[in-house]
This record gives C-alpha cells, structure tokens and sequence, in this order.
C-alpha cells in the first residue's frame, strides 16, 4: 500500500466530485474549505498541465480524516498535520498521549481519527456552525418546548430568544427555551436570566476581535480560517465557562 501522502498517478477526481463525496458525512463542506486545507498543506493533489486539481482517494480519505477530527474531536489543525505526518512516516498515533511509535507504513483505509489529550475542549466546534437548516414556526417552537405563549414572550423581550429573519426558529431555540423553562421551576425567572445573556455578548465581542482581522485577509482561505478561528474559541470559552462555574459553585456550597 502507498503511504498516506502519496498521491495516486493515474486518473484523479475534480474538487467537485470530492465534495459530492464527502457531503453525506459533511453537509458543512464547501470548495472553499477543501482550497483552505490545501493551502494549509493537509492536502497535495495533483495538478494537470492546465492546472487543475486532481484529487486520488487517498486524498478523500485524508480530508474525512481532518473533517472528522475537527468535528467530533476538537484538534487545531497543527495537532491533525502531525499526526497525519506521522501516519505518512510509518508511524502508529498513539490515542492517549499522541506518541508516535515507528511501524509499517499504513494505507488510506488505516486513516482512523485517534482522540489525543490536546482536545482540552468538551465541545465540540460544530455546534457552532452558523447554518441550522431545521426551521420551525412560532406555534411548533411552543410545541416542541412544552411552554406557553406569555413565557415565549418574556424570553424574546428579555433579548434572550431571537427569530430568525423569517420569523423561524431553530433547533438551538428549542434548546434554549426548555432550559429557561427548566430554570424558572427553581425561582429563576427570565429577568434573572439577562445575567447570562449579557455574558454570551461580552464573549462573542471578545471573539470577534481575535477572529475579525483574520476574516480581513486578502488570501482565498481567510473567511473559513476565520470561521474555524471562531467556532475553536467559542467551544473553547463554553468550557471554560464551565469550568469557572462548577469552581464558583464549590465555593458557594463550601
């Protein structure tokens, strides 16, 4: 078998029927994303005399390997091109602490997603993908959260429950409004809530200092290393949030 990163000679896919490929596992996918990860140099197709890319299967395999390890997993994608450099040098990625360990070469199908102790987050990135396609009227929200009308009210003119530019609503309000529903059985009502509204602003401003100038690039791959840049600290910040919260709670019961 070849090594991971050697490219077949012979035939060759188009980006396009990559991306066919690779959309039923990951609906995110875009060309432009497949083009940020080559310039990366997590990927090397071959290009013909005209200068199109061709992409051999162990190309494909490759690219659900980083996919799969951003998405379920949370590695950076300095943390994901070493290991698929070890994997080309022969070596066995270690899932506990990321060693690698010398070995025959391994071939396309041997590309399983190893989790390493560097996915310090317990979110994962993808639950910060800016499209959601479920979309829900106001009466089937209701439905789905099991709450009533005046509570529904309550919530958006707290500022803590926002339709979409169609007046849908998605899955992530279902979510949100059960669990304000779930904190109000304890006393909290949803005055008390704008507490929690007004740290998710001051993050996501925080956020949006550290990925903006990044966004701003003039290179074709700015807009997705911004939106990857995004999406890391937002499930980054969510734990240590957690974290923060579970300490201050220790505290208060001690």
């Amino acid at each position: 078998m070849t090594a991971v990163g050697q490219q077949s000679s012979s035939g060759g896919m188009s980006i396009g029927t990559v991306l066919d490929r690779l959309r039923p596992d990951f609906p995110d996918v875009t060309i432009s994303k497949i083009r940020f990860l080559e310039a990366e140099g997590l990927i090397s197709p071959e290009r013909t005399a005209s200068g199109y890319r061709r992409f051999s299967i162990q190309d494909c395999e490759r690219l659900k390997y980083v996919l799969t390890a951003q998405r379920d997993h949370y590695l950076p994608l300095k943390v994901i091109k070493e290991q698929l450099d070890a994997l080309d040098e022969g070596a066995t990625v270690n899932p506990v602490d990321g060693s690698a360990t010398r070995g025959p070469r391994r071939g396309p199908r041997a590309l399983a997603l190893a989790p390493t102790v560097s996915a310090v987050s317990a979110v994962s990135p993808s639950e910060f993908l800016g499209e959601r396609r479920v979309r829900m009227s106001r009466a089937d929200l209701l439905e789905r959260a099991g709450v009533d009308e005046p509570f529904l009210l309550d919530l958006q003119k707290a500022g803590l429950l926002t339709p979409g530019p169609a007046g849908f609503y998605d899955e992530d309000a279902v979510v949100l409004v059960r669990t304000a529903a779930a904190m109000a059985q304890y006393g909290l009502e949803v005055r008390h809530l704008r507490a929690f509204k007004l740290a998710a602003d001051r993050e996501a401003t925080l956020l949006a200092q550290v990925a903006g100038p990044v966004a701003l690039g003039r290179d074709a791959g700015a807009r997705d290393r911004a939106e990857e840049l995004v999406r890391e600290l937002a499930a980054l910040s969510l734990t240590l949030h957690t974290s923060l919260v579970k300490a201050a709670v220790r505290g208060v019961l001690d």
